[in-house]
């Protein structure tokens, strides 16, 4: 067998192989003779066919299948013996293939990188710390309320907070739009689900009331033919409804599994649960920072063959996201330019991960595999069925063991490099995202108030300029009220270990301190 390499561009290669005619003519006479003994044609007993006539009858299909196996055997020994990696099939065009000639054809593939990692005592990474503070459990305890209110119809004018039940008929240009007309719906006002504006019309509003709303979609809007257009809204109000949140009881309590203990139980079960949601959300932060500073120090060049593999696996996990909807979707919707960026780097970080692996020898650990299935286990009724399952189910062993195997790496790389510590609140860890834009929001109603206040005091110095015997007035400080903080039933983003779901109800109130942590 000859084989020779061209690298093309990049981590492409061009390999061009021959193989012997006497192989695959062989290969193929051998196979003529097997189906001489099996094959029936009218005018011959079975078995008695002449190769001949075999050979005239199936001579070319056989040849086409015998050729398409050697090609494929020798392609991999090939590979090994020229001591490649490739990354993702072959693209295999056949040169010679006809009889008497040698078997020529040439595989396009691209190979693995070569990855050079760089010094890990130079990483300089910071960890946030954060402890969980009886306001905290406060905070956590009122969202939990929150999650369970009831609402309680009034006799009032309607406010943030309160829940009105609306008839309304939307029209742009006098004419009534597709989903603009709802009867009976319930609406918290304050909750952002309409358009803006539209809830911010109904304050005040009392029950029996009837209100024009003049709105304008936003430019960003689903629905292209009216974003951007002014429209108009006839809504009546039929009632209004205050939020009852319910009582500190036992009652309350067993909802969430704690059966005894009163609320000094319940307190203890709470912060238990946000002290291990709060050390899963500094392992992440850490671990989320580590990785960008890996990818920025050790750049690679990722073959793209992985990188499509990683889009279509990304486009199947949104897919899934969209739940039973999927059904009715088309994959194609999806194109390949939302997910490449962020396969390119899973890509590129994979490869990083996996030359630390090799250099330093590393398995998963089995005690680490064996805690992490029982720590996913110990969320539902029957643990012991969980654990079992997983160690019955090769695929999703594996695939938590490849887990615990990037979390070895991770504290390995950690223990090389520079940590540096920074203490943050329960809210800074558990959702960064919003508490940036909370603090950002603060910070930009302090430099309003502040510019506002600048220009007051401005205008009462302009205005007393010309009568000195007046005394000035001492610019007032307008006390902002505090605004009720928005308390919204957070989602849990099941991203955890794939595994068999129980029907069982999970335990105690770390289902809800959980869907607080993943909000």
């Amino acid at each position: 067998m000859q084989v020779s390499i061209e690298t093309t561009t990049g981590l492409e290669r061009r390999m061009t192989v021959g193989v012997p005619a006497a192989e695959v003519d062989n290969a193929v006479n051998a196979r003529l003779q097997e189906a001489s003994k099996t094959v029936r044609i009218n005018g011959f007993r079975k078995g008695h066919v002449p190769l001949k006539v075999i050979k005239n009858r199936f001579g070319k299909g056989i040849r086409q299948e015998v050729i398409g196996e050697v090609m494929s055997r020798s392609y991999y020994q090939a590979v090994a013996q020229e001591q490649l990696r490739p990354a993702g099939q072959p693209s295999i065009e056949p040169k010679t293939t006809d009889e008497g000639k040698d078997l020529e054809y040439v595989a396009t593939f691209e190979v693995y990188p070569e990855v050079g990692l760089s010094d890990f005592s130079k990483i300089e990474v910071e960890k946030k710390t954060a402890e969980v503070t009886d306001a905290d459990i406060d905070k956590m305890i009122e969202n939990l309320r929150e999650q369970r209110k009831t609402w309680k119809e009034v006799k009032r004018q309607a406010r943030e907070g309160d829940q009105v039940n609306i008839d309304f008929v939307g029209s742009v240009d006098g004419e009534e739009f597709a989903g603009g007309t709802g009867n009976g719906v319930e609406l918290e006002l304050g909750s952002g689900r309409m358009i803006p504006g539209f809830e911010d019309g109904l304050l005040k509003a009392k029950a029996g009331e009837q209100r024009t709303l003049e709105v304008t979609f936003p430019e960003e809007y689903q629905n292209s033919e009216l974003a951007g257009k002014q429209a108009k809204f006839e809504v009546t109000v039929n009632a209004v409804s205050e939020p009852v949140l319910p009582e500190l009881t036992d009652e309350f309590f067993a909802v969430f599994g704690v059966e005894e203990g009163g609320e000094e139980a319940f307190r203890k079960e709470v912060r238990e649960n946000m002290e291990r949601e709060l050390g899963k959300a500094s392992r992440n932060q850490i671990k989320s920072e580590l990785m960008e500073k890996l990818l920025a120090d050790n750049p690679v060049d990722v073959p793209q063959a992985l990188v499509a593999n990683e889009i279509n696996t990304l486009r199947q996990q949104a897919m899934q996201r969209f739940g039973q909807g999927a059904q009715n979707l088309d994959p194609s919707m999806l194109p390949d330019e939302l997910f490449r960026d962020q396969a390119v780097q899973r890509v590129q970080l994979g490869l990083i991960l996996g030359e630390v692996i090799k250099q330093r020898q590393l398995k998963a650990d089995p005690a680490r595999v064996r805690e992490s299935i029982e720590d996913i286990a110990a969320t539902y009724e029957e643990p012991e069925q969980v654990v079992s399952w997983y160690y019955s189910n090769e695929e999703q062993l594996q695939a938590m063991e490849s887990v615990v195997l990037e979390d070895q790496v991770f504290d390995i790389i950690l223990e090389e490099a520079k940590v540096k510590e920074k203490k943050a609140s329960y809210d800074e860890l558990i959702n960064p995202k919003q508490a940036e834009e909370n603090k950002d929001a603060k910070a930009d109603k302090k430099s309003t108030k502040k510019s506002t206040a600048k220009k007051d005091s401005s205008k009462e110095e302009a205005d007393s300029g010309d009568k000195p015997a007046a005394k000035k007035t001492a610019a007032k400080k307008a006390t902002a009220k505090k605004a009720a903080p928005k308390k919204a039933a957070a989602k849990k983003a099941d991203d955890g270990a794939a595994g068999k779901k129980s029907t069982a109800k999970k335990s105690t109130a770390k289902k809800a301190a959980s869907k607080k942590a993943d909000k």
